[in-house]
């Protein structure tokens, strides 16, 4: 068996614990990371941008919210169901920790938001192309990566951590595998957690959550994520907290539909159930959080996006709603788009020449559609939906020729939740009190949104990510410093 040591042992290379390591590195620290997978980045590689309050950028633009207005927006959301110190020393520390970045060499485009009415939070991390875009954190991810190895931090890929060493109510260090599949036993004084969640882990996703992968719920599924962190924490004697999915909503398999086409199908038109009902005001689709709340609770968890010829017209000039992560701005050519979609054999994208048809294909109950679509094309005739008091510009008739349908589930960008920290990030035992030696940062921790992500101040669960494993090696570095003073006045 080898044994290594180091002063702090970070568990998982994506964007918390590559800012775990740095800050703890920045301080002098020796820094091992583990990394079960061949590369470093996680989920974030995926990702765009980070959150930021009052950072250089916003406070040039003058915009909202600040560091106050953060907070209260952001508990008045929560209905202070979650940790208020561990969201205001987040949030705080957030607009520093953009400047942070960049003195690492991360660049950001500018501070987006996600709907009209959101806030301007989300620091848009500047690919080579210059254009942001999905992935284009995979930038920021890869010059962290380059700086901690700057800073001697060393990292051991594909070596995955098995458990975690305790002597007494301590943690000491990790059990890990190495790549021929030999024992490697790590010590250190401080141990930070990091490993992104359970997202892809069926059978964890099905008992917290309650969702069927691939069944009910088709979220980002992001390989090696699968709990581990979670699971090692909880037997060391972590306290467990509410556990979800960072909830959206979307059409299974969504890359593999062109990006005006998806866009199209996540324009504010008729949406139903497979009773034939609405259930939500459509004109809340850009929040897709809320959506994908209003979508779970439906037979089956799955809605119907639906539009006629003269939409798919009006749709080639201009969308209704335009999207940050695909900024599409309209349809060209939409008939060319849904063969193309079918000939591929996609299984979600209907086209039929009458109401029946199209109830026979999706499966929706064939007089609860004729119902709806008739009730809902007098609201648009009249300009006043008495239903669901949906904004006027956005009623619009389904009258043929032809009709169309995109089936939608929920899906997720991730987990949230398992693992229970306080406002240092230390990890707290059942019995309340932090255990020695160990931190969790990023989405293993990730307990702050309640029952709905924090959509209206985007770059929230990279933002956690970032901000929290920063503050973990910053209090894995405190954690040092007092066990060296202690040392020093009780020598061996």
């Amino acid at each position: 068996m080898q044994t290594l040591q180091a002063d702090v042992l970070v568990i998982a290379g994506g964007a918390a614990g590559l800012c775990a390591a740095i800050a703890a590195a920045q301080g002098g620290a020796s820094v091992l990371v583990f990394e079960k997978e061949a590369i470093t980045g996680g989920t974030a590689n995926r990702g765009m941008g980070p959150l930021g309050i009052e950072s250089r950028h916003t406070r040039l633009r003058q915009f909202q919210p600040t560091k106050d207005k953060a907070f209260e927006v952001f508990m008045d959301y929560t209905h202070w169901r979650v940790d208020a110190q561990l969201v205001r020393a987040y949030l705080n520390k957030s607009g520093d920790t953009i400047h942070w970045l960049e003195a690492l060499g991360v660049e950001f485009l500018e501070p987006a938001s996600y709907f009209p009415s959101a806030y301007p939070t989300w620091h848009l991390v500047k690919p080579p192309s210059g254009v942001a875009g999905p992935g284009a954190a995979a930038t920021m991810t890869s010059i962290l990566a380059e700086q901690a190895r700057a800073l001697g931090v060393q990292f051991l890929l594909e070596t995955p951590v098995r458990r975690l060493l305790k002597e007494g109510d301590r943690v000491v260090g990790v059990a890990a595998e190495g790549k021929d599949g030999a024992a490697i036993e790590a010590l250190a004084t401080a141990v930070i957690i990091a490993t992104g969640g359970f997202g892809n882990n069926p059978e964890m996703v099905k008992e917290h959550v309650g969702y069927t992968l691939g069944q009910d719920i088709f979220p980002f599924r992001i390989p090696g994520v699968t709990g581990d962190g979670i699971r090692m924490a909880w037997e060391a004697g972590a306290a467990a907290t509410d556990m979800s999915m960072e909830m959206i909503y979307g059409m299974p398999d969504n890359l593999s539909v062109p990006p005006p086409l998806h866009e199209a199908c996540r324009q504010p038109h008729l949406f139903v159930n497979l009773l034939g009902e609405r259930f939500v005001n459509e004109a809340i689709m850009p929040n897709v959080t809320f959506t994908a709340n209003a979508l779970a609770r439906q037979k089956d968890r799955t809605g119907f996006l639906l539009f006629d010829s003269g939409i798919l017209a009006q749709m080639a000039v201009d969308f209704d709603f335009r999207n940050r992560v695909f900024p599409v701005t309209n349809l060209p050519d939409g008939e060319a788009a849904i063969a193309g979609l079918l000939a591929t054999g996609y299984p979600h994208f209907f086209v039929a020449d009458s109401l029946d048809e199209l109830a026979a294909q999706t499966g929706i109950d064939p007089a609860g559609l004729r119902e709806t679509v008739a009730a809902y094309n007098e609201s648009c005739h009249r300009g006043y939906d008495e239903l669901f008091n949906k904004d006027h510009q956005y009623l619009r008739p389904l009258e043929g020729p032809k009709y169309y349908a995109a089936r939608h589930y929920p899906s997720a960008y991730g987990s949230t939740g398992g693992i229970k920290i306080n406002h240092r990030t230390e990890v707290i035992g059942t019995d309340w009190r932090p255990i020695s030696g160990l931190f969790a940062a990023g989405t293993d921790a990730c307990a702050i949104y309640g029952d709905s992500y924090v959509f209206i101040m985007p770059g929230n669960s990279m933002g956690f990510a970032v901000n929290t494993g920063r503050i973990a090696g910053e209090n894995a570095l405190r954690l040092l410093a007092a066990q060296t003073v202690l040392a020093a006045a009780h020598p061996a």
